[in-house]
């Protein structure tokens, strides 16, 4: 029985506990969440990787470039980030949501060796030496610091800051990186809401007033004199919102008597400026910035720049005449008319000057072409490469033929003489061809001829010879005879003659 009575006083007890745990969470707030943040170091002084990312209230996107994180630059001996509360606060715990490049927390991050070492402070002022160190790490390494680390840091303050270093000439372990950063995705800082400066005893785990000041017990609820400054309610205990003027929040209901602040609007002013959408009341309209949600609710200046075409604080103000596109960097083409170039694109709406043609007017016509669009055809030139892309001007003259400025007029006497000196080269070269023809079979035929009584001569003389070898080798014989006789042979004198 005795047993039975203890467990049940043990979860009563454990009971008791979780509830009012519970009450506690419920009672404190994100106090860090949009409030002035710092770094020392700016990463490329983008607003991608402004200190603001991290108590934005984002961390969907933890990666460098996801636009959710505060990055700081490198190469840096120390590094510093602070989020200013506003005042003084009452701060149970603070998380912290460690840049990851959305990849696996384990000692492949190449992360996060640049967190190890790092500490915390909660300060009245900016100097962390003069507030009270909260949290040192000096146990983490890359395999067991946690990808979200939470401390409870139960002490009152207006700053929370983030510090690391890595100085020259100290020792660290071997997982540390050689340089300081301050790599925060999101940084989270509960507490009470409010810290009334006329309670005298405050009930932090409540955040609630247990005994007003004495100067303050007897101030009757609606009073409209004498209240403390900046704060409106029964117990003055809520906070004004952004009125125009401070001193015209009403007491009673917190509501702004003389209207907003540039960047606030509704009956308290508590209510931020919608995107697009800027000062007085949130009345003005943020121009053409680069990233719309960048545009400053309080002055409408674009932290991102302007997108194209548009250039000026406000980016209200389209590119000058003759520029174009991004920062209006860019310089338009050869346009007919210079007003007419699109100040975003670059695009000549009324076409090309002469010469030119594309859609941007830059590109020169091709050979052969000239005028506006390169619709007009070059003339007659004696060189192609030398017309004229802007007014069809033949620079090297005419070919032949061809006369005046376009060299498309035909030259009548230089065609005629041209024609004359041509007919007369054809009749020359014909009558060359002629009296080469000609000449040429009066040769072939004297050749054939003289070939001819060649052959006839030489037919004739072989029976000549013959007949005469045949002659004279037979009176031979009969002169021979006549010799013994003592007769003289007249044949055979005849025959040595003709022989």
């Amino acid at each position: 029985m005795y047993l039975l009575i203890c467990h049940e006083l043990g979860l009563l007890v454990v009971l008791t506990m979780l509830l009012n745990m519970l009450e506690v969470t419920e009672a404190y707030e994100n106090v860090a969440l949009y409030m002035p943040s710092y770094q020392s170091n700016p990463y490329k002084g983008n607003v991608i990787y402004d200190a603001a990312n991290a108590v934005d209230g984002l961390k969907s996107d933890l990666s460098i470039d996801g636009g959710q994180c505060a990055v700081s630059a490198t190469g840096h001996e120390t590094a510093i980030w602070r989020v200013d509360l506003g005042s003084v606060h009452f701060i149970d715990h603070i998380t912290l949501y460690f840049m990851t490049d959305n990849q696996c927390w384990d000692e492949l991050n190449v992360r996060i060796s640049s967190f190890l070492g790092f500490s915390l402070y909660v300060s009245n002022s900016t100097d962390r030496l003069n507030g009270i160190l909260c949290f040192k790490d000096i146990e983490f390494n890359i395999s067991t610091i946690p990808e979200v680390f939470n401390t409870t840091c139960r002490m009152f303050g207006q700053y929370v800051i983030y510090y690391n270093e890595r100085l020259p000439g100290v020792y660290y372990p071997s997982d540390y990186n050689n340089i300081a950063e301050n790599d925060l995705c999101e940084v989270e800082v509960y507490g009470c809401p409010t810290l009334n400066p006329d309670c005298d005893v405050w009930d932090p785990m409540m955040c609630a007033c247990l005994v007003c000041k004495p100067s303050y017990m007897d101030i009757e609820p609606q009073h409209e004199t004498n209240w403390p400054f900046g704060s409106y309610g029964y117990y003055y205990d809520e906070m004004c919102g952004h009125c125009k003027d401070p001193t015209q929040c009403s007491p009673d209901t917190g509501i702004c008597l003389t209207g907003c602040s540039a960047g606030y609007f509704g009956p308290s002013c508590k209510e931020e400026c919608d995107i697009g959408n800027y000062g007085y009341n949130c009345n003005e309209t943020c121009g053409h910035c680069n990233d719309i949600s960048q545009c400053s609710t309080t002055n409408g200046i674009c932290h991102t720049g302007c997108s194209y075409g548009y250039t000026g604080g406000l980016c209200k103000k389209e590119c000058d005449i003759g520029l174009y596109g991004y920062k209006c960097s860019y310089t338009c083409g050869h346009c007919i008319d210079p007003a007419e170039c699109n100040h975003v694109t670059g695009t000549c709406r009324t076409g090309c000057a002469a010469g030119y043609r594309g859609r941007l007017c830059i590109e020169h016509c091709d050979i052969g072409h000239y005028g506006y669009n390169c619709n007009e055809t070059c003339g007659h030139c004696n060189n192609a490469t030398q017309c004229s892309s802007v007014t069809g001007t033949c620079r090297t003259g005419c070919g032949a033929g061809y006369s005046e400025r376009l060299c498309k007029d035909v030259d009548k006497e230089k065609v005629m003489a041209i024609f004359l000196y041509s007919l007369i080269g054809v009749v020359c070269f014909l009558v060359i061809i002629i009296g080469a023809l000609i000449l040429y079979i009066v040769l072939t035929r004297m050749s054939i001829a003289r070939n001819n009584a060649r052959q006839q001569q030489n037919k004739e003389m072989v029976p000549a010879v013959y007949n005469n070898t045949f002659d004279a080798f037979h009176n031979k014989a009969y002169d021979n005879e006549y010799m013994e006789m003592g007769e003289p042979s007249y044949i055979n004198t005849n025959a040595r003659g003709l022989v």
